[in-house]
């Protein structure tokens, strides 16, 4: 099974660095930079070949991505198990907040930490991801940091204790083989 992942398209809350979390904010009108990256994920996902299925969280901003890379949204499965981590009273702040209150163990090991939902909710939604998807061959699904840097931890880890230790940039894609 592979899992090809694309992070969302830049929002104005990702440029002022606050924390969305399941808030349903849009995608920024794309600048050149953003076209350019466009144009090679386009080129890498044209060598994976057809997908068996194309995935969007419930989000807005993962849907507005996955139309900038002309992906037809009659082809777009809407799953809720892709959404943001639930940030509870730290959405529409600054992550630095986050990291201020929480420091060491939002940094080192979350695993035991509750914000708007617990980080073990977050693992087990992943956790129902995967194994809701693991008969698939080729998975292409438009996500969220935070739901990304959990998924990765738990592939290599296999729980989200490293995730803050991970950086995935808007528009990242990544190649992630499920064995």
């Amino acid at each position: 099974m592979q899992f090809i992942f694309i992070r969302h398209l830049p929002t104005a809350w990702n440029q002022k660095e606050l924390l969305q979390g399941q808030q349903d904010t849009d995608i920024l009108p794309l600048n050149a930079e953003q076209q350019r990256k466009i144009a090679a994920n386009q080129h890498k996902l044209k060598q994976y070949g057809s997908f068996d299925l194309i995935l969007t969280s419930t989000l807005k901003r993962t849907q507005q991505s996955a139309q900038h890379y002309q992906i037809n949204l009659n082809q777009i499965v809407t799953e809720p198990l892709l959404n943001e981590l639930n940030f509870g009273r730290f959405e529409g702040k600054k992550k630095e907040l986050l990291i201020k209150e929480l420091g060491k163990q939002w940094q080192e090991d979350p695993r035991d930490l509750i914000l708007g939902e617990s980080m073990a909710q977050l693992q087990q939604r992943i956790q129902q991801f995967i194994e809701k998807y693991q008969d698939y061959q080729k998975v292409l699904c438009f996500a969220h940091g935070a739901w990304l840097r959990a998924f990765i931890s738990i592939q290599q880890h296999g729980n989200l204790s490293a995730m803050n230790q991970l950086m995935i940039p808007n528009n990242e894609l990544i190649d992630v083989s499920s064995t």
